[in-house]
This record gives structure tokens, C-alpha cells and sequence, in this order.
């Protein structure tokens, strides 16, 4: 059978859909898709996997994809991240039989992303980009698919756009903002990109940003054009986003709950994650809840502050308090699923004065990094904990000790290792080649040579043995 390409395969196999859960690292897994499935989302992607371990490690493949089919679960298109088209096309074959088509993260702005060389940070490597969507394209039986951040000129995002359509991108998701745009400075999204990106290309276009509400995502289409919009930070605040409707949080709370353990195992933290996010606006009242939502071990004891939150949210309402919650900065009172919509970033000091514009811009940055001497205040709540344990500790980036990377997968290596690997490869070679790592502490040689010892030493026992047996009854003949 054909496989089918750009509009082709929105109508038929994606089924024409509009409503579309982004791809969230440890957030949009399995129990969060099925949930949103429910509540009127029509496509899902799975969480960014890395190209690279889903090749090598098969646990990994099973713990993020293999053990998470379900028919209720589709269309699912699975994402990687990747920078190597060998490697992207490698992990793609493992995965295109358990999905509807593989995407390519070309969006992720976070300084993990720039560190690992994927994401948002490959915009600029056009030549390489072309190289890895056309070698999938050619190779694999599902089409593929790339999600982009725009560039700040409109007619090269445009550009950039074309040139991943011409490699063989099937399906475009284009977020409206820049790779720079992001937490406290994420600001709003441009809409206008996407509008022009869907005029220039010849494929379904879904455009990502500025969604809170179903009246955002019809205003989007209007707008921009495009096939579909996807939610990320919406729909995790609420997961009835596309259903048009805010319900009690409670409701959405013990229903994911319910999947969840309905489709184990699920990940602790993934779920912990996720009440943290739809219970936000109510844990700023009930701090002391908060600080037992992050510390209970168990999905049971999770279930429990979720339902010690819906006994006090129920009780103010019994108490009349809704009325009085509206008069604040929320839309409706913080026990309904609302999104949570981050503060503008501050303008330029009007009066031009440089010097204070600077410490206000320096106060905004999310993880500020400050020489030894600076305020503790400026420091992230980590880094200031951190900072607590070790009162010497400098954070400062020229100070940070530079690691040899891996030969094999690009990870620190260890100081010491005989191979010169991470600890995960040298792992694997040592135990190919019955070889020890004392820094790693592998001890694959050693073991092999005492259970040789003790084989042997159990060999000459029994021949020792023979050889008695075989005296003593010469003897007895000879009586």
C-alpha cells in the first residue's frame, strides 16, 4: 500500500483533525492522552523522545512506546529528537509500526536542547535538516512530520518552511514564537508567521501558541488558515480545553487517576507533575497541601491530597466564597480548570535609564546566573538550595569543569575509564570483550577468571576423587 502524503493523509489517517495535544516531555504520555481523547482531543503525540538512547537501550523503547499501545490511543504520532540522520532514521524504523507517523522536534528551546544540539538549536543547519527529513521521507512506511519555531524575519521562516516541505515534511506544526522566546520572556505568539507559512506551503499546517480557551482555537483557524491547532500549556491546565467547557478541577483530577490505574504502570512523577498543574492556582491558597503533594511516595497517597484539595475547595463553596474568588485576577474561581497565563515581560525603563533597565532585565531571567558575591535572591529556589548545602559553591559558567565527551554517545565520560566511555557504553564493552573498568567498577574479566579457577579447581577434586576410588578397589581385588 502507497503511503499516503500531505493532505492525503490529514483526511485519512489523521481524520482530518483540528484538536491536537502537543508533544510534552514526561507530560503527554499515555494516561494524559487517553484523558484528553475523552475530552475532544482528535490527535495526540507522544512525549520528545531522544533518537539516539531509543536506539540503544531497548528498556527505553519499551518504557516510552512499546508498552504504551493501545487502540483507544490513535492517531499517535511519536516525536524524537535527533541531529544525526543515520541515527533519526534508526529509531524511526523501530517506532513507525507502533505509531501513524514520526515527527521531528525542531522546536524545543531549552537550554537542554542547546547543550544536546537538537530542537530549536538546528534552525540555522538547513543542509543537515533537508538531509534528515528526506532520508525519512525515502525510507520509512509512515510519512514524516516536523514541528518548527518561527525566526524573527517572516519571509525566512517562509523559506524555512518551503525547504522542509521540498525535503519531504508531509505535516507542519510552526509554534509563532522565536527560540528566544521562552520563560519569562515567552511572550505572545505571532500568528501572522503561521498565516504565512500556511500560504506558501502545499501541506496541512497546525499552528501552537496563545491557546487557553476552544474560542482561541476557532479564532486561530479563522486567522491563520490553518488544519488544526495544538495546545500544550492549555490543555495541561485543562484537559476539556476542546470540549469548550472548565470543570471543577476535581473532576478532571480523579478521572486522570482513574486511567491511570487503569493503564499502569505510569510514572510517579508524571503524575505528580500533572496535579501540580491543574490544582496551581488553588496551591497558592493551601501551601501546606502543596508541600504534601510533593512529598507523598505512592499514586494512593497522591489520590489523597487530591481529595483533601476537593474537600476544602468544596467546603468554601458550601461556604459561599465563589462569589468573592472572581473578584480576583482569575476568570473564574481557582477550583475550575482555567489556564495559567505567565506575566508580560516589562519594558525598557522609559526614562532611558540603562543601569536600571539592566538589573530589571537581569531580575526576569528565569535562571540568572550571578558571580560568587551576588544576592542569593537572584538565584533559582535549585541553585539556592544548593547553595545552602555548599555555601561555596560558584555558579558562575566559566567556572563550571568542562567534561571530555563520550567517544560513542556524546555523555560525560568517566575520568578514569580504560575505554574512555560513559559509564553506560564502557558497560557494554567490558561485558563484549570480558574486560575490567576499575573506575566504573565493572569487574567483567575478574569474574570470569574466578568462576574458571573454581570450575577448574572442582575438575581436579573430582578427578582426585576417581583416582582414590579406582586405588581402592585394586586393592580390594587384590585381597
Amino acid at each position: 500500500m502507497a503511503k499516503l502524503q500531505g493532505f492525503e493523509f490529514w483526511r485519512k489517517t489523521l481524520k482530518e483533525a483540528r484538536f491536537v495535544v502537543a508533544p510534552m516531555v514526561d507530560q503527554s504520555e499515555l494516561a494524559w492522552r487517553l484523558l484528553s481523547r475523552r475530552h475532544g482531543a482528535q490527535l495526540c503525540y507522544t512525549p520528545m523522545l531522544h533518537a539516539q538512547v531509543f536506539v540503544r537501550d531497548a528498556n527505553y523503547r519499551r518504557e516510552n512506546l512499546y508498552n504504551e499501545v493501545c487502540e483507544e490511543d490513535r492517531p499517535l504520532i511519536t516525536q524524537f529528537c535527533a541531529n544525526d540522520p543515520e541515527v533519526f532514521l534508526q529509531a524511526s524504523l523501530l517506532a513507525q509500526d507502533y505509531c501513524d507517523a514520526i515527527d521531528l522536534n525542531l522546536g524545543c528551546p531549552q537550554m537542554i536542547a542547546k547543550r544536546g544540539h537538537y530542537g530549536a538549536f538546528l534552525q540555522d543547519e538547513w543542509e543537515l535538516l533537508e538531509k534528515m527529513v528526506r532520508l525519512a521521507h525515502e525510507k520509512l512506511s509512515v510519512p514524516i512530520t516536523c514541528k518548527i519555531r518561527v525566526f524573527k524575519e517572516l519571509e525566512r521562516t517562509v523559506r524555512y518552511a518551503q525547504m522542509l516541505e521540498k525535503a519531504g515534511c508531509q505535516l507542519l506544526t510552526v509554534h509563532g514564537r522565536t527560540k528566544e522566546q521562552k520563560g519569562a520572556s515567552t511572550g505572545i505568539a505571532n500568528w501572522e508567521h503561521i498565516m504565512a507559512v500556511r500560504k506558501a506551503v502545499n501541506i496541512p499546517v497546525f499552528a501552537n501558541g496563545n491557546i487557553h480557551h476552544l474560542s482561541d482555537v476557532e479564532r486561530c483557524i479563522q486567522e491563520t488558515g490553518v488544519q488544526g491547532v495544538m495546545s500544550a500549556e492549555g490543555n495541561l491546565h485543562n484537559p476539556a480545553l476542546f470540549e469548550g467547557c472548565s470543570p471543577p478541577i476535581w473532576e478532571m483530577a480523579e478521572e486522570y487517576l482513574d486511567v491511570v490505574k487503569e493503564h499502569p504502570p505510569c510514572t510517579l512523577s508524571y503524575v505528580r507533575a500533572h496535579l501540580f498543574k491543574l490544582w496551581h492556582h488553588t496551591l497558592q491558597i493551601h501551601q501546606d497541601l502543596r508541600e504534601e503533594l510533593a512529598k507523598v511516595k505512592t499514586i494512593e497517597g497522591l489520590a489523597g491530597v487530591s481529595k483533601q484539595l476537593r474537600l476544602r475547595c468544596q467546603e468554601e463553596i458550601a461556604q459561599g466564597k465563589d462569589a468573592e474568588e472572581k473578584d480576583g485576577s482569575l476568570p473564574f474561581p481557582h477550583w475550575i480548570c482555567q489556564p495559567y497565563v505567565r506575566p508580560a515581560p516589562k519594558d525598557p525603563d522609559v526614562n532611558g535609564d540603562s543601569k536600571s533597565s539592566e538589573v530589571k532585565k537581569a531580575g526576569c531571567q528565569k535562571r540568572a546566573l550571578e558571580d560568587f558575591d551576588a544576592v542569593a535572591d537572584t538565584l533559582s529556589k535549585n541553585k539556592q538550595k544548593k547553595r545552602s548545602r555548599n555555601p561555596h559553591k560558584n555558579f558562575c559558567p566559566e567556572h563550571k569543569p568542562k567534561y571530555i565527551k563520550c567517544e560513542q554517545c556524546g555523555n560525560p565520560k568517566g575520568n578514569k575509564c580504560v575505554f574512555n566511555l560513559c559509564r553506560g557504553c564502557c558497560k557494554k564493552k567490558a561485558f563484549k570483550e570480558v574486560a575490567d573498568c576499575p573506575s566504573h567498577g565493572l569487574r567483567f574479566k575478574t569474574r570470569a577468571e574466578k568462576k574458571q579457577a573454581e570450575e577448574k579447581e572442582k575438575k581436579g577434586s573430582a578427578a582426585e576423587t576417581g583416582t582414590s576410588t579406582a586405588l581402592q578397589s585394586e586393592a580390594r581385588l587384590l585381597l
